[in-house]
């Protein structure tokens, strides 16, 4: 009797780009574009950064994801997220600017 084996079939995966020395590259397609998104292992998450999603500071010490538009050209356009407020982009609502007196209802 042959070890049985503890591994998926390659069907299941996303599409792995490549891999860096902090985690795993891969493209994702969505209704909002296609993404370059990089895993960040806590180990090699030495800055703090703001998430977009939920405007909160990621600490450095904390595994997360980098993420930008496929067709990008430059670095500007990465940006860091908490990996729950990466995978929840298209269910939140449009951020509203309010003014420091408005109440929020």
């Amino acid at each position: 009797m042959s070890p049985r084996k503890n591994r998926r079939n390659g069907e299941d995966r996303p599409a792995v780009s490549g891999s860096w020395s902090g985690g795993l590259q891969q493209t994702e397609e969505g209704p909002d574009g296609d993404w370059v998104v990089r895993t960040v292992v806590p180990a090699n998450a030495t800055k703090p950064y703001r998430c977009p999603g939920c405007d909160q500071e990621i600490p450095p010490g904390t595994g997360h994801v980098v993420a930008w538009p496929l067709d990008s050209r430059g670095l500007e356009d990465r940006r860091h997220w908490h990996r729950g407020c990466w995978q929840a982009r298209l269910r939140r609502a449009p951020r509203t600017q309010r003014s420091r007196g408005a109440p929020r209802y």
